[in-house]
């Protein structure tokens, strides 16, 4: 069984018991988080298509922990005009676990 949300901007494709990386939301480990944008769900009984969301389904995860992505070097560089800059960026993620997949 599997299901399709969108999160963040993207669609995800979860199964149960599957851990992925999201964008951070500021919850401490062990919290409940209920994604409600079910665009599809996969089970037994065939492909279940929302149009464009499923209106009873619903994805329940638990926050595992927060992470940071890795390390992204910007430089910024004028030719000729002696003018370099360098920074980085590391993007915060929430890492949670898919525990329920409800069709409703």
């Amino acid at each position: 069984m599997y299901a399709i949300i969108a999160e963040g901007g993207r669609q995800l494709k979860v199964e149960e018991g599957q851990q992925l990386d999201i964008d951070f939301r500021d919850l401490p480990a062990g919290q409940q988080v209920t994604f409600d944008q079910v665009l599809a769900v996969r089970d037994d009984n065939g492909l279940r298509l929302g149009q464009p969301m499923l209106p009873a389904a619903s994805v329940t995860a638990e926050v595992v922990s927060v992470s940071q992505g890795p390390k992204l070097v910007v430089q910024k560089f004028r030719r000729r005009k002696n003018s370099r800059r360098k920074t980085g960026h590391r993007q915060l993620y929430t890492r949670v676990r898919i525990s329920k997949i409800d069709i409703g």
